[in-house]
């Protein structure tokens, strides 16, 4: 049976609020830009498979990953190359009118050498993005994101 456009998930990347960051960066965009381009063009790949199964059904074989405890609500692209293991942190919105429908919400990441832990402060900054994203949604006039893809 084919899929319908309207169920394939919309993707974006969070953007920053003037108040908190006066040049408006898009962490997730930052962070793709710091990688390698096959790096890069491999966690893209992964989220247009995502957004395309979508993610409720997608079985993504260790490369989309749901995160535990601390981090319960994050989903994560999972990629390895140039010797580190690079994340890229989403969450989902499902049905998100403001959002076009339901999206994955691209936040941040980090990338971090094989068989290490991440380093706290990496996940601590991804972790209050997410609350900054929640709060917006809830600030009137105040978009949840900015950047589109997809």
């Amino acid at each position: 049976m084919a899929r319908s456009p309207r169920d394939r998930w919309r993707i974006h990347f969070f953007q920053r609020h003037e108040d908190d960051d006066p040049g408006r960066t898009v962490p997730a965009l930052n962070f793709l830009d710091g990688l390698p381009a096959k790096v890069a063009a491999e966690i893209h790949a992964v989220l247009d498979a995502v957004a395309e199964a979508p993610p409720p059904s997608f079985s993504g074989g260790g490369k989309w990953e749901a995160m535990h405890d601390d981090l319960a609500g994050y989903f994560e692209v999972r990629v390895q190359g140039g010797g580190q293991n690079h994340r890229l942190f989403c969450l989902l919105q499902r049905d998100a009118e403001d959002l076009g429908g339901s999206s994955i919400v691209c936040l941040g990441g980090l990338s971090k050498p094989p068989r290490e832990p991440a380093p706290p402060a990496g996940l601590q900054e991804n972790q209050a993005v997410r609350v900054r994203v929640r709060a917006a949604a809830d600030r009137p006039g105040v978009g949840r994101v900015a950047a589109e893809r997809g």
